[in-house]
């Protein structure tokens, strides 16, 4: 593309949304029909297509009446994030000590210090404590203390969503999330025991697991197949198991937030420090790093690049909401808020001729009510992600239909590799946004959201699906 095409493209983009909505190409008959067999009142569908060359909208439905899009907000997270700061960036976690370090022993605390980084999981933050014992650091006298003052947040009940507070996708931020604040837990009968053992990993000191459950002999009925959970504690340090197993029954799985974000880091690095070899007597402190801390380690995370491609292929909302937090702090400074987040997106968008201004971001990850975007909005922000210099780390960080990510049981339909799409799904809500590439081989820009209580019913995917259907047949 020329300079004289990309100043085109550009006026194109900063055309007020009235302009490309005055004269909007109808629906696809075959799409039209497909709403219909769905119950789904036409009023309750938007949709845009439009070819990202030229800037025009080929088809749409109503396309600026402002949507809630779950999580295929993401798409704008990720994109104004990896466009702000670049896929080659990185968060830093920060070890420091206040004392004297002589001969492997700490005689004084050891400060861990949060960065923001999205995606300290289990491996990474045993390999923070490797290199921690590789700086010669063996036995810490003093304290742990933790330090999560990079963000700035305001008290927040992770179950307002859904009432489910203890489940991965409600996860709040943290400076010093860890391992998205989540236990495994494995219940699995012993015949030769006749015992049921509970496997937690990981397995924080910190966290009292009760366990109730009886071994029960005999064939696995109903009476022999039950085991509850319960989050026995305010601070959820306390998991009571309860029922009853026969050995003859599968193992049992599932994973749940438990502890305190501070609470959680503190008693996985607990755990690994000794596994290393290390030593460590303490109590966790929760406090800003003093002045004087000497810093031993600074360990970096996954780069943006990588970062933005497990957010959308995976949709996690924790890593997203980080995103739009660490925008708001590289943008106006520490502490990270919520407001300056924000505040970053709305930059971005007048900085690129984008009308995002009226958007409702809120938390940036679209687990929200509030959160509210019209499709043609979103269409012309991945218009202008696709010609942007960072389309190839953005396009591969989208789930492929029928291969992986969020498509990958979904959309088989299409040919590998045509369709990119990010999917949205809350109650109420089915959405999907992204790239279909036609039989010509050429590429457009697909939104498509579906905000009605049949939705929950699976009324919004074959409405997606025609729409994708129709680009590879027609376009």
């Amino acid at each position: 593309m020329n300079v004289l095409q990309r100043a085109a493209l550009a006026l194109i983009w900063m055309m007020p949304a009235c302009c490309w909505s005055a004269a909007d190409p109808a629906a696809p008959a075959g799409v039209t029909q497909v709403i219909a067999a769905q119950r789904l009142p036409p009023s309750a569908v938007s949709f845009a297509i439009i070819d990202p060359d030229s800037g025009r909208l080929l088809a749409s439905q109503n396309p600026d009446t402002p949507r809630s899009p779950a999580s295929t907000v993401k798409v704008v997270t990720t994109f104004v994030a990896l466009d702000s700061l670049g896929p080659s960036f990185t968060w830093h976690t920060r070890a420091a000590m206040r004392g004297e370090l002589n001969e492997g022993v700490l005689d004084g605390d050891l400060i861990l210090q949060g960065g923001g980084d999205p995606y300290m999981t289990l491996e990474r933050w045993w390999s923070f404590a490797r290199e921690l014992r590789a700086k010669g650091l063996k036995t810490i006298h003093g304290d742990i203390v933790i330090d999560d003052t990079a963000f700035s947040l305001p008290a927040e009940d992770p179950g307002d969503f859904d009432g489910r507070p203890n489940r991965s996708y409600n996860v709040l931020p943290n400076a010093l999330m860890v391992n998205f604040q989540s236990i495994e837990f494995r219940v699995a009968p012993d015949a030769a025991a006749r015992h049921v053992n509970i496997i937690a990993s990981p397995s924080p000191g910190n966290l009292s697991i009760e366990n109730r459950v009886r071994f029960v002999a005999g064939r696995c009925s109903t009476a022999a197949a039950r085991v509850d959970f319960k989050v026995a504690s305010a601070k959820w340090d306390h998991v009571i198991f309860s029922g009853a197993l026969s050995p003859h029954c599968a193992e049992r799985s599932f994973t749940r937030v438990l502890l305190q974000p501070n609470s959680y880091a503190f008693g996985t690095f607990v755990e690994l420090w000794r596994e290393l070899g290390g030593e460590f007597t303490g109590k966790l402190r929760v406090e800003a790093a003093p002045a004087d801390a000497q810093t031993l380690l600074s360990f970096d995370s996954l780069s943006l690049g990588e970062i933005v491609r497990l957010t959308n292929k995976f949709s996690s909302n924790l890593m997203a909401r980080h995103l739009l937090l660490t925008m708001g702090e590289e943008r106006a400074g520490a502490p990270a808020t919520l407001e300056k987040g924000a505040a970053a997106m709305a930059d971005w968008s007048r900085e690129h001729g984008l009308d995002l201004q009226d958007m409702d971001i809120d938390n940036g990850s679209g687990l929200s009510r509030r959160t509210r975007i019209s499709v043609l909005q979103m269409a012309k922000l991945l218009s202008l992600a696709y010609h942007s210099r960072y389309a190839p780390e953005f396009l591969a960080s989208l789930p492929l239909a029928g291969v992986d990510g969020t498509l990958r049981s979904r959309m088989k339909m299409a040919p590998a590799g045509a369709a990119r799409l990010k999917t949205g799904h809350i109650d109420g809500v089915s959405g999907v946004a992204g790239y279909v590439t036609g039989a010509s081989g050429k590429t457009y820009v697909l939104v498509s959201l579906v905000n009605h209580a049949r939705a929950d019913f699976g009324a919004g995917e074959p409405v997606h699906a025609a729409l994708v259907n129709w680009i590879l047949d027609d376009l």
